[in-house]
């Protein structure tokens, strides 16, 4: 795994060894970043289910302000840790471990609002898709204009309309697909 370009660009990751994660591929994570262009730039990038880390780390590398990790699995947020530590890249990085969707309710509740919003559940577990979608179908640590990424199995289908939110794109690549979403203008 390496970063794909920015600040950190080509400079590689420690990888996930016995941990059972299941980590976005350098092609799917360029692909996301191309998309998201220059709203990366000084935004506030929140990466639930990080993982390795390594979709908030490109964040932080194409220029970020602040990047939160949100991690339940103790053996991850050491290796964000480790990878962020690394690169020398801890400087505008939060790493919460916790349970995603209460850290999402918290950040909402102090008042956060994320541009940009990444989230990468388990690819297995699709009961925690729609526990995601639903909590964030209401009550979204968003910015107005900002945007809400899932990635998941190109297989599972995620909903064009839910609550306060729209999907607007999909992009699929191999097994995977990335939809995103937004609030609805109005509501």
């Amino acid at each position: 795994m390496r970063i794909v370009a920015g600040k950190y660009g080509s400079r590689h990751l420690k990888s996930p060894g016995s941990l059972r994660l299941r980590p976005t591929s350098d092609r799917l994570r360029e692909t996301l970043f191309d998309i998201l262009g220059p709203a990366v730039a000084g935004s506030l990038f929140v990466d639930a289910y990080a993982g390795t880390g390594a979709v908030g780390i490109e964040a932080l590398s194409r220029g970020a302000r602040r990047v939160i990790f949100i991690e339940i699995a103790r053996g991850a947020v050491l290796l964000i840790r480790r990878n962020l530590e690394a690169l020398g890249a801890a400087d505008g990085a939060e790493i919460v471990h916790d349970d995603a969707r209460r850290a999402l309710a918290r950040l909402e509740a102090r008042g956060e609002c994320a541009d940009l919003l990444f989230l990468d559940p388990p690819y297995e577990d699709e009961e925690e898709y729609r526990r995601a979608l639903e909590l964030l179908s209401h009550s979204a640590p968003l910015a107005r204009t900002g945007a809400i990424v899932f990635e998941h199995r190109a297989t599972l289908p995620l909903p064009d309309f839910l609550g306060q939110l729209e999907s607007f794109r999909r992009v699929r690549q191999g097994d995977a697909c990335l939809t995103f979403f937004r609030l609805i203008p109005g509501r």
